[in-house]
């Protein structure tokens, strides 16, 4: 175990600040994300360098479709969650226990791997992904770290259910993030994630001020698809830039809700209802013309052609549509710019 940052000790137990919980432990207890234990007095990352998932993956299957479109990245993953969420499509993960399985790395190893795949210019970099990447925190922030000295890119998968100051400390490090944004209700949070929408919701607008951002949206049938709930989930992701990304991504039953699967045609209104807010607005999980591809907001000039993480750029001169010229939000690798 490693020990772990963002705590205080309040008479004989320990109060973690990682995120917004602020679990008060006591000796021998485990925090709600399964992956911070009390020992001694002091409170440590009992995930710290345990792997449960690697892989290398497109970066569109993030999803980040405005990142560096078509480049490879590393991704890998460890145990635990901060959020409890009903419909959890990674549960064995999440619930997993570092304790029983995995491999130990550390930042060093992930270095060398990223060398032996052929470095930057043939990966970009590591997304850090499967699980709940912000109860990791001390692993990552030390790979990320040493990954950004060495010229590759930081990429969160995100609940974005992580405090200010952690959040603060990691970010100079980070690239892109996707946020998953479960609903835009308090009441979807407490009821199928036990946990608060305000946190979320600071974490999306603290980011967007640092790195690349994309959000995503799980559509879940009678519980947060409707009109009203995703115009007001647009509306704000538009306050804060309509260049922002969202993706909604289709529900299928997992885990403890065994609702229906999302409807298409659910599928296609939540879209049509953010585009009154949003540039860029994609359809995932599902396979619905046009609904992954990338088109110029200005003039309907196709640009980006994704067919089941197959990537064509069709319609881009660098960062800027080849038919009106207008200057498209997207980050490339700079040869390609």
């Amino acid at each position: 175990m490693q020990k772990a940052r963002f705590y205080n000790k309040e008479e004989d137990q320990v109060r973690c600040r990682l995120c917004p919980r602020c679990c008060l432990l006591g000796e021998g207890q485990v925090g709600t994300c399964g992956v911070r234990k009390v020992e001694k007095g002091e409170l440590y990352s009992m995930n710290y360098g345990f792997l449960a998932a690697v892989n290398l993956d497109p970066i569109e299957k993030k999803p980040l479709y405005h990142f560096h479109p078509g480049r490879l990245i590393l991704s890998l993953g460890t145990f635990g969650c901060n959020l409890l969420c009903s419909f959890c499509q990674n549960w064995s993960l999440v619930r997993g226990n570092p304790e029983q399985a995995g491999d130990l790395v550390s930042s060093d190893n992930i270095l060398a791997r990223l060398e032996q795949e052929g470095g930057p210019q043939k990966v970009l970099g590591l997304a850090y992904t499967y699980n709940e990447p912000t109860i990791w925190y001390e692993f990552v922030y030390d790979t990320a770290r040493l990954l950004h000295e060495h010229g590759y890119s930081n990429v969160l998968v995100t609940n974005g259910y992580i405090s200010r100051e952690p959040l603060q400390e990691l970010l100079p490090f980070i690239d892109a993030m996707n946020i998953d944004v479960k609903a835009f209700s308090d009441s979807f949070y407490k009821d199928y994630c036990r946990g608060s929408k305000k946190p979320v919701i600071e974490a999306v607008e603290a980011a967007a001020e640092q790195c690349h951002v994309e959000v995503t949206c799980l559509l879940i049938p009678t519980l947060n698809d409707s009109v009203s709930e995703q115009e007001a989930l647009a509306r704000w992701l538009g306050s804060i830039s309509p260049d922002l990304v969202l993706h909604y991504s289709r529900y299928f039953p997992q885990y403890k809700l065994d609702l229906p699967s999302t409807p298409p045609h659910v599928m296609e209104k939540a879209r049509k209802t953010a585009q009154e807010y949003l540039r860029y607005v994609y359809l995932g999980n599902i396979d619905l013309p046009g609904g992954a591809d990338t088109v110029c907001p200005y003039c309907g000039n196709q640009l980006i052609v994704r067919r089941a993480y197959r990537v064509s750029i069709v319609g881009l001169n660098g960062v800027k549509c080849n038919n009106c010229g207008s200057k498209i939000s997207i980050v490339f690798h700079d040869s390609l710019c």
